[in-house]
């Protein structure tokens, strides 16, 4: 450790030391400075704890938190986390674990540690990831067999918590129309207005999901949910809100938890009621080994359309999603989908499958995510105007990145792009999107 940081510490532990290493003292007059080793200073720490002077500790935990030597820097971190924890500063106390895990991504019991927090907190899925991360590791079997335990546990019971996301977004195409000025008929080309093409602008993204479970016994619950999700611009016209309200039970046998839900779904387009979904949800999430997780998704809803009638119907949709852990910072996640929606009109009628890979990497302080999606659309008519029924192809690609260097009260800034292209035999439906956002996200 530098002089000039022993001598800072010693100012601030000058009344701390003399108590507790009274037997050492000398009687003679002290001296103007004193040196201090880190495995010394953590000694001194852990005294203070015990005799429960911790905000006499609080600061030499700070210095050291800025030691050189990463080891020293990343225990007082622990330590520091420990404390935090231990006066329910949750949030807190999973930046500092998250801190270490970006210099050391190998640190079990830190690992072990956030994934507390993050259950604590309500985030249970970021829970388990952090749990499959952790199995990549080498563990003693006595060590994976808690880890087991703990990922079983963890599988439970939250009463309540709560995730906001808040972003700008510069977005190409608000719309997501086209950018061609007409629309091919069977009777000839009709012009189409400039409200109908592409529009670009600047907006403002806002995301949030809060749950509260109400525990029966050890194994089944009944849980509420309510998901936000708001794209809203200067231009009332494109503001783009949907409210997503549901509840139901929550079983789990074995290694396997079940959930059932029933909701219904509210959305807003140009701040007027668009459509109102009333939906039935059931899913399934197992582990296939210790560092993946399967999980089944499948729904059936019926819609109201409030500006067209004839798109009024019902539909299903399963879906399939497995994830895996490939190290303590590498995290990829595959999805397959199928949609079938059956309307009054058949020309509204749709098939749609969608398939997707997403890679999540911890590259120091930052958190990078990339992925890709391929879908393809298909109507079961033509509409009586159109030559040909729709056949859309859909790729869209994102990147994104979560700065931890710039923490602050537990979030951190967060970029994302988002490029998409929906080839379509309808010009109507035919566009391209780019969309940048600029936020602030968890840091943990």
């Amino acid at each position: 450790m530098a002089r000039r940081s022993c001598m800072a510490i010693a100012a601030l532990i000058g009344g701390a030391l003399t108590p507790i290493a009274m037997q050492t003292a000398v009687a003679a007059a002290p001296p103007s400075t004193v040196q201090l080793t880190a495995a010394q200073l953590l000694g001194l720490i852990d005294r203070l704890i015990q005799s429960g002077r911790h905000e006499e500790a609080r600061p030499i935990l700070f210095l050291l938190a800025e030691d050189p030597n990463p080891d020293v820097r990343n225990e007082a971190r622990y330590r520091q986390a420990l404390l935090l924890e231990a006066r329910g500063q949750d949030r807190d106390a999973a930046v500092l674990f998250r801190r270490i895990l970006d210099d050391k991504p190998d640190a079990a019991p830190v690992r072990l540690k956030l994934a507390a927090a993050l259950q604590k907190m309500g985030d249970e899925n970021a829970a388990l990831r952090e749990l499959r991360a952790l199995q990549t590791i080498d563990l003693p079997p006595t060590v994976a067999r808690f880890v087991d335990r703990l990922s079983a546990s963890l599988q439970a019971s939250k009463p309540f918590g709560i995730q906001v996301e808040f972003a700008l977004a510069p977005d190409s195409n608000v719309n997501r129309a086209t950018r061609s000025e007409t629309l091919g008929t069977v009777i000839g080309d009709f012009s189409l207005d400039e409200d109908s093409q592409a529009k670009s602008g600047m907006g403002a993204a806002l995301r949030g999901f809060a749950h509260a479970r109400l525990p029966v016994s050890e194994n089944f619950n009944l849980a509420a949910r309510a998901g936000f999700e708001g794209n809203i611009y200067r231009d009332n016209d494109f503001n783009d809100i949907s409210l997503d309200l549901s509840a139901g039970p929550e079983l789990r046998l074995g290694r396997t938890r079940f959930t059932a839900e029933a909701g219904l779904v509210q959305h807003w387009y140009g701040m007027d009621p668009y459509e109102r979904i009333l939906r039935v949800a059931a899913s399934a999430v197992r582990p296939v080994d210790s560092v993946s997780q399967l999980r089944l998704d499948a729904s059936m809803r019926w819609t109201n359309n409030r500006l067209n009638d004839l798109q009024d119907g019902k539909g299903y949709s399963p879906r399939l999603r497995y994830e895996r852990a490939l190290s303590p910072s590498m995290l990829v996640s595959a999805s397959l989908g199928f949609d079938r929606f059956k309307a009054r009109d058949d020309a509204y009628s749709t098939r749609n499958w969608a398939g997707g890979l997403t890679a999540y990497r911890e590259m120091g302080r930052m958190t990078l995510s990339a992925g890709a999606e391929l879908g393809r659309l298909k109507a079961d008519e033509r509409l009586l105007l159109l030559p040909e029924a729709r056949k859309d192809r859909l790729t869209r690609f994102h990147i994104g990145a979560v700065w931890r260097q710039f923490t602050l009260a537990g979030f951190a800034p967060m970029t994302r792009l988002v490029v998409e292209r929906n080839r379509s035999t309808v010009e109507f439906y035919d566009y391209k999107r780019v969309r940048t956002e600029f936020g602030i996200s968890r840091a943990f």
